[in-house]
């Protein structure tokens, strides 16, 4: 027999405990077990009058975030709505039943205030990365490298030629063009106008990497230990390869100097095979460059390489096939590059003249001046080692496709380079929180049981 709701008298009163209608097995329960926010208050303290009204508890708006990060909650007034609707937000932000959700115009205020003032976001990323390292989910003998462009808030119609960019400093500006503006002010050396900017974010990069059409974009940078896939540093720069290569040097030292990690071997794609990195790597850090190098001096139309010339470092000079030298000035161009010279008279009775300088009277040959440690790198990338790093290296991509495709961060909402940091802060803090509740929660019977199967 079909069934009715009967609609009765609504009860008085309601014995309702938010704890017990919190399924075991969702993510919040072991997100909440790994979060610690107690120091947080603490590290806020300088930013907050003595007297006056209480303000809203910094926690509860860090717990927000994470919940709109962890679950791709893009608005943050839609954020309101779903903490407000939704009993497990409820119980993780530690909000009763009763009690009021704070409006959206407070994570503005808050975000472009205090937490910036004070870099709150990396403050509670670090402290998250500090309970991965006390769960054993950091090896910190492999570290893998990569960047991802996602696009900013800026129209492609609303852009102009990089030289013909002005802003009036006398009339009011936008946050995001006087912090862009602040910056060209700081910086030491002038940099070269971009091909176009954007007259709403002008600190974003007018880039066409993926393909396709150009757009505005700034690129989140990875530096992840390869162990558990878990994020060790996070850095935003605008999409821009040079500044993405300078990134990893300042997130392999900033990590080195706040946690004492420093990795045996660094995995990254050909962008980091650059000479000045490798030479970095090997010289300064001491690390085993898993990198491809970046070499252009390799032939394709049949003539004699590089591979084909004998280099003799006690001699600092090339010899050729036939033994005749290559000698060099000792001096460097401006790209670092020592420029090996054959002897006229040698190339023009030489029988392999036709295979090896056919066009030129005689054979030039560049070398890098940290050619050593190219030659570190391509000796080490016939290794089993540098196989398995490259295996190791798509950890870093799928934590690029989980943050664009389940985060649904593939563009930003806020504008600026500060905002895009904020953004990327708190999505690598969010996917290592997802990271540790997946790796270290007891599972429930029906997955432990799927898992055996």
């Amino acid at each position: 027999m079909m069934g009715r709701l009967e609609a009765g008298q609504a009860p008085l009163f309601y014995a309702f405990n938010l704890e017990d209608h919190i399924p075991a097995s969702h993510m919040l329960r072991g997100i909440d077990q790994f979060l610690d926010l107690g120091e947080l208050h603490q590290h806020l303290a300088p930013h907050y009058s003595h007297t006056g009204r209480p303000s809203i508890d910094p926690a509860l708006l860090i717990r927000m975030l994470i919940v709109g990060y962890c679950f791709g909650i893009r608005s943050e007034r839609r954020l309101c709505e779903e903490v407000h609707l939704n009993l497990a937000y409820r119980w993780f932000c530690r909000l009763g039943l009763e009690d009021a959700v704070p409006d959206h115009s407070t994570f503005s205020k808050n975000r472009h205030g205090r937490f910036r003032d004070n870099d709150t976001l990396r403050f509670v990323f670090e402290k998250v990365l500090e309970r991965c390292l006390a769960e054993g989910l950091v090896g910190g003998e492999g570290f893998a490298i990569d960047a991802s462009v996602i696009k900013a808030d800026a129209n492609r119609q609303r852009g102009v030629p990089g030289v013909d960019a002005a802003w009036d400093r006398e009339s009011p500006l936008t946050r995001p063009v006087r912090e862009y503006l602040e910056a060209l002010d700081e910086a030491e050396a002038p940099r070269t106008p971009p091909k176009n900017v954007s007259l709403t974010d002008p600190a974003a990069q007018w880039t066409a990497a993926p393909g396709g059409p150009a757009f505005y974009a700034y690129s989140t940078n990875y530096l992840i230990d390869v162990k558990a896939g878990v994020i060790v540093d996070v850095e935003a720069t605008p999409a821009y390869k040079t500044d993405e290569v300078e990134a990893t040097r300042n997130m392999v030292d900033r990590v080195e100097q706040r946690f004492d990690l420093k990795p045996t071997r660094l995995i990254g794609d050909t962008a980091y095979g650059t000479s000045e990195i490798l030479g970095w790597m090997v010289d300064e850090k001491g690390i085993e460059p898993h990198v491809p190098v970046w070499d252009k001096a390799e032939r394709k139309d049949g003539s004699l390489g590089r591979s084909d010339f004998r280099w003799d470092a006690d001699a600092d000079e090339y010899r050729c096939p036939k033994g005749k030298p290559l000698l060099s000035s000792g001096k460097p161009t401006a790209d670092n590059t020592l420029i090996y010279r054959s002897n006229l008279h040698d190339c023009a009775r030489c029988e392999l003249k036709s295979k090896c300088c056919p066009n030129t009277t005689h054979r030039r040959i560049a070398r890098q001046v940290n050619e050593s440690a190219r030659d570190v790198a391509r000796q080490l990338s016939t290794t089993k080692r540098y196989a398995q790093s490259r295996r190791h290296r798509k950890k870093v991509e799928m934590l690029f496709a989980h943050l664009k495709r389940i985060l649904r961060l593939d563009r930003l909402r806020l504008r600026g380079l500060k905002s895009a940091r904020d953004e990327f802060l708190l999505a690598a803090t969010a996917q290592n929180l997802r990271r540790m509740a997946a790796w270290l929660m007891p599972k429930s019977p029906e997955a432990a049981m799927a898992t055996t199967l």
